[in-house]
């Protein structure tokens, strides 16, 4: 083993394991996950996921937005997907749902984020391991968290309360990619 791995793995923080000579992301269902397959929002996601886009809701009437979302990607999803075009079993995306405010600035009218209002989690698991749970399927385990609890789901059941808003991205695995620049 490198001096240069030993360092590498002495100063990695929960998000990467070492073995092999390599430093792997940790990217597994456990990040976001317990053992029962209950989702929660990943502690540390901002600081240990890549931000890879972001999504304005128009408003209803007038200028401006009406929610920001932010998406963050968990380590190696990212090059994972550049490479061979899917996310790998384990990624986890975390999407920040902010209530927007409209005004304007010297730069002309912006929308940015207010208040968080709450978080979407998906973690992909493809060999469908938590068969019988009404939050994993397709191919991902899907829970929303309000922004007062992040580790209280409100998703009862992926078919009925998020799968209708991703059918329209199933040609891109239930996720809409092209509204990330980093996936490109």
């Amino acid at each position: 083993m490198k001096i240069q791995h030993i360092l590498i793995c002495a100063g990695a923080v929960l998000t990467a394991s070492c073995s092999n000579n390599a430093v792997k992301p940790a990217a597994t269902f456990d990040t976001a996950a317990d053992a029962s397959g209950m989702l929660h929002v990943p502690m540390g996601y901002r600081e240990n996921y890549r931000s890879i886009g972001s999504w304005s809701i128009a408003a209803d009437q007038g200028q401006g937005a009406k929610q920001i979302h932010m998406v963050y990607a968990s380590p190696g999803a990212v090059e994972a997907f550049k490479k061979d075009g899917s996310f790998p079993d384990g990624t986890v995306l975390v999407k920040e749902v902010y209530e927007a405010t409209t005004a304007p600035m010297t730069t002309g009218t912006v929308s940015h984020a207010a208040a968080l209002k709450g978080w979407f989690v998906m973690v992909r698991d493809s060999k469908d391991t938590h068969t019988g749970q009404k939050l994993w399927g397709e191919g991902w385990g899907w829970s929303w968290f309000d922004a007062a609890n992040p580790t209280r789901t409100t998703s009862t059941d992926f078919k009925t309360d998020c799968l209708g808003c991703h059918e329209p991205a199933r040609k891109s695995g239930l996720v809409y990619t092209e509204g990330y620049p980093s996936l490109k």
